[in-house]
């Protein structure tokens, strides 16, 4: 069964673009077994904050399980334990879905 997990950080207005390269730059999650994709959108329709939505599609809950466990994904969070928070992050909620039903229409998209 597919999963899903999203990561939605609140970020102060003006922020958003810095997260949004972070996120978007080389990173070893890309070459993992199970990966589907990953997604990384913007919302900047509130008027006080900003919100960076990443949203990783996986085959299995398996596949995630292997990505979790493996030594480079440990390794990156201690590296990020040692740095501090960013003081433009104001909230980071994580959420993981167990996909049930997918349709496809019939539009592509591309990312130019």
């Amino acid at each position: 069964m597919m999963l899903i997990q999203t990561r939605s950080m609140i970020i102060q207005k003006g922020y958003s673009d810095q997260v949004v390269e972070r996120w978007s730059g080389p990173s070893p999650i890309m070459e993992m077994p199970g990966l589907i994709d990953f997604s990384v959108m913007v919302n900047k329709r509130n008027k006080e904050q900003e919100e960076v939505l990443v949203i990783i599609r996986w085959e299995s809950e398996e596949a995630w399980k292997n990505w979790e466990k493996s030594d480079v994904h440990i390794k990156g969070h201690r590296e990020k334990k040692s740095q501090e928070k960013p003081d433009y992050l104001i909230s980071m909620t994580v959420n993981m879905y167990e996909v049930q039903t997918v349709k496809s229409g019939s539009g592509s998209f591309s990312n130019s």
